[in-house]
């Protein structure tokens, strides 16, 4: 097959700093965790929260959702870490490739609800929050594969086919070099996902965890097209690629949770974090603080004061009126 164009992989998966190695699929891993709690930060303030609560409930969140892909990963193709020739302890090399996101995203929500119920804060309000930065995150991480020269698709001559080493391309195709990257397929996808959904937050003032499940329904779609052009060797049910019947499964449960959703609780929620309890409330509610006050009552009543004279009558006092 002889291709006109194609882009290249990395030579190498990772760069060294010195002595220490920094590899790109952690790299990609790392920068998308920033940009998915930079942004979920934003939109968090932006519905009335406080500024920080997002990175404090991430902090909960991010280890659990990294445990929980790769268990996925691992427990799905468990004939990579588990079968003759193999060494189970490259089932803790999450460094060298493979995460779940099905696993990521349940074990993740499961992490942001311990740190949700600490504050007193509705979970759905915050996977609300953070949806548009979650696919984000995914965009950034897909990159990861090119550095690892993986999960690429079906041999193509197209002029974006990604070219892939000897040692990494199937045995079945040795002599071809030039697949689908099917990992850029998946991370445009899920640009689009993000947008998809700010825009539809913004319309629709999506609520009550609607906007994390308008994320869902739309990655799923994506992704199950793109398991189909992938050659990676996967577990297949009734014909189809686990994966496919799993993104079925979710999208399902996402429109399903939409649908019942809006019926239940339409609209968005007025609060989504309770007041600090460290506040004085006091301080808060008087006119100094400028919460409560209102400016044309309170410039009226300072406009002038009564006071008693000597002999019993009053006399108003004109105060100096504020610019």
């Amino acid at each position: 097959m002889e291709t006109l164009a194609f882009f290249p992989s990395p030579s190498a998966g990772e760069i060294h700093l010195g002595p220490v190695p920094l590899r790109g699929y952690a790299f990609c891993i790392i920068i998308g965790v920033f940009v998915a709690v930079w942004l979920g930060g934003r939109r968090w303030v932006a519905r009335g929260g406080r500024v920080g609560t997002v990175a404090d409930i991430a902090v909960w969140a991010v280890p659990f959702g990294l445990v929980g892909g790769r268990l996925y990963h691992v427990i799905t193709d468990y004939q990579l870490y588990f079968g003759e020739g193999r060494n189970w302890v490259d089932a803790f090399k999450i460094w060298d490739g493979g995460l779940g996101i099905w696993g990521a995203i349940a074990l993740g929500a499961l992490g942001a609800w311990i740190g949700c119920r600490s504050r007193g804060i509705p979970l759905p309000a915050y996977a609300d929050a953070v949806a548009p930065g979650i696919a984000l995150a995914q965009a950034i991480g897909r990159w990861g594969n090119w550095f690892n020269q993986e999960l690429y698709g079906r041999a193509t001559d197209l002029p974006w086919a990604v070219e892939i080493d000897a040692a990494h391309r199937p045995v079945d195709t040795p002599d071809l070099g030039t697949y689908h990257p099917t990992f850029l397929y998946e991370s445009l996808w899920c640009v689009g996902v993000a947008l998809l959904v700010i825009w539809a937050d913004r319309r629709f003032k999506l609520g009550h965890g609607r906007a994390f499940a308008l994320y869902v329904a739309a990655y799923t779609v994506g992704r199950f097209w793109i398991e189909y052009m992938r050659v990676d060797d996967a577990h297949h049910i009734l014909g189809m690629r686990l994966n496919n019947w799993t993104a079925i499964v979710v999208f399902l449960a996402a429109v399903a949770y939409i649908v019942v959703s809006a019926k239940k609780a339409p609209g968005r929620e007025e609060t989504v974090e309770p007041r600090d309890p460290d506040a004085d409330p006091d301080t808060e509610s008087s006119p100094e603080s400028g919460s409560d006050a209102d400016p044309e009552t309170e410039g009226a009543s300072s406009d002038g004061e009564e006071s008693t004279e000597p002999g019993g009558g009053t006399a108003t006092t004109e105060k100096t009126k504020k610019v």
